[in-house]
């Protein structure tokens, strides 16, 4: 950890989110200038962004705020532990965060809490003047989508919604690729979260993880609150892992944009399995009728002729897997198998493994700064997308990714919701740039970072 502090405090003012950060090249604001930043949520989510946090030399964590006292006791004893001053603290009420946002000594505010907070926070961090940073997905409905982009257009403040996995090292590497045109004009994607997380969802409330089918009041952590959406909502709730590297590489809102979608899903049964199996056929929560299919699975069209498949797969026994799948006119990457085809440098009809081709790609920040970033959480995911949030607040500019890939992004789940209501109709998305999308540039694109 000391050399990674080491590294975090000779190189902050260098602005390592240059990847996907436009007009970001190098951050102009000096080490000494430190970001005030508060966290609303810390639990595990939040948690490992305020240790993060306390990596840098650039940040002062101020404030914080949560409901369960053991979690702001928790992150206390972080901070004092990494030398910090006593933060402010805040969570007497669900709505206590709203005078963490009048506080002077607040610049950014990160929010790691449950989703169904997401945009409210953000909406309010916004209209207090404060750089917000929100968790995956953002928002819950096509109103709040509209909450975001049009309070961002009010006010004049940025959020950046913060999904780690665009900065995935082979996601990065293949958003290389596209970049310089290895696949040729691009044609179709896949992707999604298939994710087993039934232990996630279910827990005793003695152990985070495994053998308990309790979930709401009478568990701990995600499942107090996550399990609920299964419940109520047949829907894709959680599309940005897999659609937010996807609408890098696809330019979408700068060239491109999303146009339609139709969703359809599965019966819904491995929720009810799993109380069974751990539970027992006379628990309580066997008589829980679970709303949201096993499986689900989108088809988005894209303005410019490209189609998107999102799959939702949370509720079975599975590996896991984002299913990405990147294909062109020259060739396609996908994820699963670990293979790349590239027509003219592959042997005709037969797959590459992928490696030698990432590893020929590999993005500039990853070869740069990779060994510093791994401890970071998710791989190394983590340190990329929490710097290029700071320096983008530390220079008040627009994020990388900003409230119109918020919106963009996070309509997925109403608009499947909509569409598995209705037989599978197609759903218009809204235009949430109302047509900038046409003149707004790519992705500043940075070959070698400095």
């Amino acid at each position: 950890m000391g050399t990674r502090r080491k590294f975090i405090k000779n190189t902050a003012a260098l602005g390592t989110g240059l990847l996907l950060a436009p007009n970001l090249s190098f951050s102009r604001v000096s080490a000494a200038d430190k970001l005030n930043v508060a966290l609303i949520g810390v639990g595990l989510r939040g948690t490992n962004h305020l240790t993060n946090l306390l990596a840098r030399k650039d940040v002062n964590v101020t404030a914080i705020c949560d409901v369960d006292a053991a979690r702001i006791t928790l992150a206390k004893d972080l901070i004092k532990k990494a030398g910090g001053k006593a933060p402010k603290v805040f969570g007497n009420s669900d709505y206590d965060y709203r005078n963490l946002l009048e506080l002077k000594e607040v610049d950014a505010v990160v929010i790691a809490t449950p989703w169904l907070w997401h945009t409210r926070m953000t909406v309010d961090a916004m209209k207090a003047g404060k750089y917000a940073g929100v968790e995956v997905s953002a928002s819950n409905t096509i109103e709040e989508c509209w909450d975001l982009v049009n309070t961002h257009e009010a006010t004049g403040t940025n959020m950046m919604i913060l999904e780690n996995v665009n900065y995935r090292r082979d996601v990065l590497a293949v958003l290389n690729m596209v970049k310089q045109n290895v696949f040729g004009e691009l044609v179709h994607f896949r992707c999604g979260y298939q994710h087993d997380l039934r232990h996630v969802k279910f827990n005793n409330g003695k152990q985070p993880y495994g053998g308990g089918v309790e979930f709401g009041d009478k568990a701990i952590s995600e499942a107090k609150w996550r399990t609920q959406h299964s419940v109520k909502r047949n829907a894709d709730v959680y599309p940005t892992h897999g659609l937010g590297p996807i609408a890098a590489m696809a330019n979408i809102n700068r060239g491109n944009r999303f146009v339609s979608m139709t969703s359809s899903a599965t019966k819904s049964i491995g929720l009810h399995n799993y109380i069974v199996k751990n539970g027992g056929e006379d628990h309580p929560n066997a008589t829980v009728k679970f709303k949201q299919g096993d499986v689900i699975t989108s088809t988005i069209e894209t303005a410019n002729g490209e189609t998107i498949i999102i799959t939702h797969d949370c509720n079975l026994p599975r590996p896991y897997s984002l299913g990405f799948r990147v294909q062109g006119a020259n060739g396609l990457w996908e994820v699963d198998g670990n293979r790349m085809y590239i027509e003219g440098e592959s042997k005709p009809h037969k797959w590459d493994i992928a490696d030698s081709w990432l590893e020929k790609y590999d993005h500039p920040l990853w070869k740069k700064y990779g060994e510093y970033a791994l401890n970071a959480g998710h791989g190394g995911m983590d340190f990329f997308v929490l710097n290029a949030f700071v320096e983008s607040a530390k220079e008040k500019i627009a994020p990388p990714l900003d409230a119109y890939d918020a919106a963009a992004w996070s309509a997925v789940t109403p608009l499947s919701e909509l569409s598995i209501e209705n037989n599978g109709a197609p759903q218009d998305f809204p235009d949430f740039t109302r047509g900038m999308w046409i003149k707004r540039q790519p992705y500043n694109w940075v070959k070698d970072t400095f």
